[in-house]
């Protein structure tokens, strides 16, 4: 049933991020809350990877070549996004790629969503090198958005990270430390200030007091992967479909704590949330 194809708020919505081939993050956890949302959405995969890292054996097969022989393919059928969200990147050639196709694509009036996937637990993910970080900061330079968690916010601003967590001030000199390197808002997700686990927000195209702000959330002891890219989804649909930063934020949130709560006795985490099973959550 296709409830929502037609709607209004109906987006073209291109993804460019990982395939993994059994469990439920990336590519594979986004496409379904999206299209559940009522946007049209299209993927470029980055690299085909048998499963998630953590399982200490994968296989990972780039597809640098098959991206670049793609874009063109798409530009002459004419096919036009509004959004663009882009997540784990395998090289610097394909990082370079992403890039300039999402400032070609930014400067055309798409709105870019960087999720710069790096690490976490104050370390890099396996098979992330500097030099990754370095083309990451690159890319959040071309972002409308990006929306790192607190690793990956200290590794694209230089700051430390500290798992005890932070001061307000601290939390508003790292915010604008991201949008010093040129996107025009900036979220942190699993950050803790003053005790408190929250996400914080900024925007550089807000001039006032209120141009930052902080939502705080419940932890929930369970280690699921796939919930940032479960996030992800839910905050770039709402923003398509007009909610503010703060407002989407909240809602992605809002989410995201249900799904973790109906799944955290998962037999094995590593496999991610089954969205489809739990679209009623959405």
């Amino acid at each position: 049933m296709h409830r929502h194809f037609g709607s209004a708020f109906m987006k073209q919505i291109l993804l460019i991020n990982d395939v993994v081939g059994c469990s439920h993050v990336g590519m594979v956890a986004m496409l379904p809350i999206l299209t559940h949302q009522g946007h049209a959405v299209y993927n470029l995969p980055t690299a085909l990877v048998s499963n998630t890292l953590d399982y200490g054996r994968f296989n990972i097969m780039e597809t640098t070549s098959y991206m670049r022989g793609t874009l063109p393919v798409w530009q002459q059928l004419g096919f036009r996004f509004d959004a663009v969200c882009t997540g784990l990147m395998f090289s610097e050639e394909q990082a370079r790629l992403v890039q300039d196709y999402c400032r070609r694509l930014r400067d055309g009036g798409t709105a870019v969503y960087v999720d710069p996937i790096m690490g976490d637990a104050g370390r890099l993910y396996n098979g992330i090198s500097q030099r990754q970080v370095e083309l990451m900061r690159q890319m959040v330079a071309v972002a409308d958005l990006t929306f790192p968690n607190l690793t990956e916010a200290c590794l694209l601003t230089g700051m430390p990270y500290n798992p005890g967590g932070m001061t307000w001030d601290d939390a508003c000199r790292m915010l604008d430390a991201l949008l010093a390197l040129g996107c025009r808002s900036a979220l942190v997700t699993s950050a803790r200030v003053d005790g408190q686990p929250c996400v914080l927000g900024a925007s550089s195209e807000l001039k006032t007091q209120n141009s930052k702000f902080k939502i705080p959330y419940t932890e929930i002891p369970a280690a699921i992967h796939g919930t940032g890219d479960i996030f992800s989804a839910l905050l770039v649909g709402h923003l398509q479909n007009g909610l503010t930063l703060q407002q989407s934020t909240a809602r992605a949130m809002e989410v995201v704590s249900r799904l973790i709560d109906r799944n955290r006795h998962l037999p094995d985490p590593c496999r991610g949330i089954p969205v489809e099973q739990c679209l009623d959550l959405l």
